[in-house]
């Protein structure tokens, strides 16, 4: 089978080669999945530079969510059968993977492979962001940054099903159409306001924001820290623009929680959790509330390109390649 691999740490475009390689075997506990289509996300392109908190052995195949057909299962698997078609958390980049059963669940007929390969990662993250660490409440007002990504994407359709007012922040006619399109109260192109922090005061009365979901990081965390409303919670959710630093004399003063989002490791820590966000979030799929952004999926040919136009910022939407493509 085919199968993209790193052997040398670096960029994707550069460093990542198609191999062939022998068909896993699956064993207990084990799915074998005819792979439809792969999910990748920033994280992936970090793993590729060495850069991510966990440091996969080499050869390393990025990507960690995967659909496609059930071929086989292993002993003491019954949740899923052959023949059905499923999406999970693990794989790589390949024809063929096994995943663990704990981690694959069916896809309703409604989706398609590489709609259902977007949700896991993107959606449950922010299920556990906006849910388990912020508790959101109806009527409370979300501001979300890097609003067109994946993870972005997924906070505004989040927000809206659990009844927030959200605004949304991206950069350029595109990406913040996007975000349009998805529902957002308010869109707000940082490229063309002269304050962020001045506009969030004016769409909010005065308030600010009551939970801030930042994936961005760098100097848009600074401006969203001042966005923040009286016991207002700030989610910090990964750092495409770089790691920030806390003035913790402002979050004292405005009264306002800084508040870590590690949903992989709240999987460790409560391994049911994933099953719960999951049919939490694919019950929302099935009525079109979840209808995940996407942007144009690549063929497998295109894997590495894939990966190097996350790192270079230039996609809107998940990615996600597709092998019938």
């Amino acid at each position: 089978m085919r199968i993209w691999q790193l052997h040398e740490l670096g960029d994707p475009l550069t460093n990542l080669s198609l191999d062939e390689a022998p068909a896993p075997e699956v064993g207990p506990g084990g799915v074998l999945v005819d792979v439809g289509a792969v999910g990748l996300a920033f994280p992936d392109v970090l793993q590729c530079r060495g850069e991510y908190q966990v440091r996969p052995p080499l050869p390393l195949s990025p990507g960690s969510e995967t659909a496609g057909r059930v071929v086989a299962v292993g002993d003491g698997v019954d949740n899923v059968s052959p023949g059905q078609v499923v999406v999970g958390l693990g794989g790589g980049l390949a024809e063929q993977v096994v995943l663990p059963a704990g981690s694959v669940f069916p896809v309703p007929d409604v989706l398609s492979v590489t709609k259902a390969v977007a949700i896991p990662m993107n959606y449950c993250t922010t299920w556990y962001a906006l849910h388990d660490r912020a508790r959101l409440q109806e009527g409370e007002t979300l501001l979300v940054t890097g609003a067109s990504g994946g993870t972005g994407s997924a906070a505004i359709q989040l927000g809206l099903a659990a009844g927030a007012r959200v605004l949304a922040v991206a950069g350029g006619p595109d990406k913040t159409a996007a975000c349009a399109a998805l529902g957002a109260h308010e869109v707000i192109d940082h490229r063309e306001v002269d304050d962020l922090v001045t506009r969030v005061r004016e769409l909010t009365d005065g308030r600010g924001a009551d939970v801030a979901y930042d994936p961005v990081g760098g100097e848009m965390f600074q401006q969203v820290r001042r966005c923040m409303a009286w016991d207002g919670r700030l989610l910090v959710i990964g750092f495409v623009a770089g790691i920030p630093e806390i003035a913790t004399n402002h979050i004292l003063l405005k009264n306002y929680s800084v508040v870590g989002v590690h949903w992989g490791a709240s999987l460790g820590r409560d391994p049911s959790s994933l099953a719960r966000q999951m049919e939490a979030i694919m019950d929302l799929a099935v009525t079109g509330t979840v209808d995940p952004l996407m942007h144009p999926p690549y063929a497998f040919d295109e894997a590495a390109r894939a990966l190097q136009d996350i790192a270079d910022r230039k996609v809107v939407g998940k990615v996600v390649v597709d092998l019938a493509a």
